[in-house]
């Protein structure tokens, strides 16, 4: 919930007026500042208009000049301390901005909003300050900085070094917090004099590694420090390189901001906006800064009260959270995807939407065969079910990333036989969550979530209410349902699978087949009523399953069409081999019994009558198993917006029913498909009607 101030600070409609290109172009900046009250627009102002200058950027005098002529308020803007995944220079939109009446945060000359802020606002709201703390923990467990294309795979140097922040030749801050070139020698010369004998470590701009701009440590600055210095280009995660350094300098980087955050007390050689306030080594203090904060309420005036933030998904004025949550999924899909993919294994209909997914970042092909797949070099990106041995072996001799892609577990509103596109996939470096056999990315995450901070399990909590309140399974079909009274009997349901399904082979053994599910469910509960749902795509006629007439009367009733969540809301427990309906029987408190292997089996929280890998020792909450099954694992793509987006948006676009138009085409397909799958059927549909 937005706090008092930050609903307060959203402001009347006011005309702004500018005088440079970049709030005409920029349509994210234009959007942003629109929203926030400003009225954009182009002349001469008058003394109770507002005009806009970006920062202290060259052009920003021609406006400077404007103000002072007519008497209107001087307004600046920039972007926020969590700009988005890369700088403005190399590309995309900034998640935020601040907007300041006073002056601007890195001009250390005169006071600015944000110092007043720190220095006034009483900070003490006990809730302000708790999503303080929340969004910092988000902030090192994603690795979000200011520019959040960082790579946490990347190996940093071992631990015990200084860490020294270069900055951008001619970046603002450094010219407006009482600094220079000179500077930046001089914090050179005291760090490797403050800490004799310890490996010098000097962190480029993004920038600057990107070739966009220079930095101001050259190398005839570094080569009288022999090899004590090495150069980082490459994006390192700053949350990683803190956790190794003995020491933090820098003259006015962000960086030395995040370093406060991360437990460090940096040593400052200008006058940055978090100098002078009792957290930092200041070598040129502002004596103006009196008053001592502690790190939350720095995070909470920084990052909640200050910016104003942008919400790319519903197109509005946002929070801190929802900044964070764009954010991971964008650095998340970065990541994942810049080193880029071959594919292999999807079907035709499928291969657009794994483009859509995998392919932003870096290039993206498909190969005709498996031995083909390896010849690129790029990690290799095979649907689960299209694993083989040989490409194992091929991609391991090559040590060439191997990747396995499948649905996630909120997947659409449709059935993926139906040809539905979903809008979350799920990526496996380890091995695949239905296959027991070897870890899987799911296993180990559901392993760490039991030590989840409680931050953290909080989100998980917040998901699993919403996905309760709207109702949602995996594919979210099925018809209104009430089961007729069982006059006392404990209505149990037994959801049929698919029998050749990847879960069923690899998940089960002694029990494997539907009619030997419902066998034994009749043989452990003998008193009670049997709700069997069949699977859709087995009642379509498109997979195996069919459950002969015999057996199919030890269920009470056969229910074909009712929606999951009906069912679920009705019964007092849940019999499967592997479906993932158990999974979703846990999120609503009831009791699971598997027969079979299935990814939430075998961690305290079900009745296991299978066999579970002696490896799943650890304990979580179904709170915790919810945060890795639906947060951590899957990668969501909002079907409106067409962005990468946190599972929040994802549970609130199913819920609403926003963004799933049907293709024609694969409606098409899809029918001649479930036609040509009936054709095939060896056992007729049963005749069976929901009894």
């Amino acid at each position: 919930m937005p706090s008092a101030d930050e609903a307060a600070r959203a402001p009347d409609t006011r005309r702004a007026y500018h005088f440079n290109a970049g709030f005409l172009t920029n349509a994210r900046v234009r959007r942003i500042l629109t929203l926030a009250g400003h009225d954009l627009r182009l002349g001469k102002p008058g003394a109770s208009d507002d005009v806009l200058v970006w920062g202290h950027s060259p052009y920003a005098p021609r406006g400077e000049a404007m103000a002072e002529a007519t008497g209107a308020q001087l307004v600046r803007v920039e972007d926020a301390l969590l700009r988005g995944l890369l700088p403005g220079r190399i590309g995309g939109a900034p998640l935020g901005l601040v907007i300041d009446r006073k002056g601007m945060y890195f001009d250390a000359r005169t006071p600015s909003d944000l110092e007043d802020i720190i220095a006034t606002h009483p900070l003490d709201d006990t809730a302000l300050l708790n999503r303080a703390r929340a969004a910092v923990g988000r902030l090192k467990a994603s690795h979000l900085s200011k520019f959040s294309a960082t790579d946490p795979s990347l190996a940093p140097p071992e631990p015990g070094y200084v860490l020294i922040v270069d900055q951008t030749d001619g970046d603002a801050s450094v010219r407006l917090g009482g600094a220079n070139a000179d500077t930046f020698r001089e914090m050179l010369y005291w760090a490797a004099a403050d800490h004799p004998g310890a490996k010098l470590i000097v962190k480029t701009h993004p920038e600057t590694a990107a070739g966009a701009r220079s930095g101001y440590l050259q190398p005839d600055d570094l080569a009288g420090y022999g090899d004590r210095v090495t150069v980082l280009t490459a994006p390192h995660s700053p949350w990683q390189l803190f956790e190794g350094a003995i020491a933090v300098y820098t003259v006015s980087s962000q960086m030395g901001f995040e370093a406060i955050l991360s437990g460090h007390r940096p040593v400052t050689f200008g006058q940055p906006f978090y100098a002078g306030w009792g957290l930092t080594d200041d070598r040129q203090p502002i004596t103006r800064r009196r008053r001592k904060v502690t790190r939350a309420q720095l995070a909470a005036a920084c990052l909640i009260l200050y910016p104003v933030w942008y919400n790319p998904y519903d197109d509005r004025l946002g929070q801190i959270e929802d900044v964070l949550g764009a954010l991971e999924a964008q650095s998340r899909e970065w990541r994942e995807d810049r080193h880029g993919y071959t594919a292999f294994g999807a079907w035709s209909w499928k291969r657009p939407h794994l483009r859509d997914y995998f392919g932003r970042h870096g290039p993206f092909s498909f190969a005709p065969s498996a031995e083909r797949a390896t010849e690129g070099g790029r990690p290799v990106l095979v649907w689960a079910g299209a694993e083989t041995e040989e490409l194992r072996q091929s991609c391991a001799r090559k040590d060439i990333p191997l990747v396995r892609v499948e649905d996630g577990f909120l997947r659409s509103r449709g059935l993926g036989a139906h040809l539905v596109v979903p809008l979350s996939l799920a990526l496996d470096d380890l091995g695949i969550y239905f296959d027991p056999a070897r870890e899987s990315r799911l296993e180990r995450l559901i392993a760490g979530a039991a030590e989840m901070p409680a931050e953290a399990l909080a989100r998980a909590e917040r998901l699993v209410e919403d996905v309760l309140a709207a109702g949602l399974t995996k594919y979210s079909v099925g018809a209104k349902t009430t089961l007729p009274d069982t006059e006392g009997r404990p209505a149990i349901l037994v959801p049929g699978q698919v029998e050749d399904d990847a879960s069923i082979r690899t998940g089960t053994r002694d029990i494997a087949t539907n009619s030997d599910l419902l066998t034994w469910a009749r043989e452990r509960y003998p008193d009670a009523y049997l709700v069997y749902k069949p699977h859709p795509d087995v009642e379509a006629g498109l997979r195996i399953g069919l459950v002969p007439k015999d057996v199919l009367a030890k269920a009470d009733l056969v229910s074909r069409s009712a929606d999951p969540n009906d069912l679920l809301g009705q019964v007092s427990r849940i019999v499967t081999m592997t479906s993932g309906m158990g999974f979703e029987a846990l999120l609503r408190g009831v009791p699971v019994t598997t027969l079979g292997s299935p990814f939430y089996a075998g961690w305290g929280l079900t009745d296991d009558q299978g066999d579970i890998p002696a490896r799943r020792q650890a304990r979580p909450s179904v709170t915790a198993l919810a945060h890795a099954v639906l947060i951590d694992y899957p990668r969501y793509m909002d079907p409106v917006t067409g962005l990468p987006c946190p599972a929040e948006i994802a549970v609130a676009r199913l819920a609403a029913g926003e963004g799933f138009r049907p293709n024609r085409m694969l409606r098409i397909i899809a029918r001649l498909q479930e036609w040509r799958g009936k054709r095939r059927a060896l056992k007729p549909r049963s005749e069976n009607l929901d009894r």
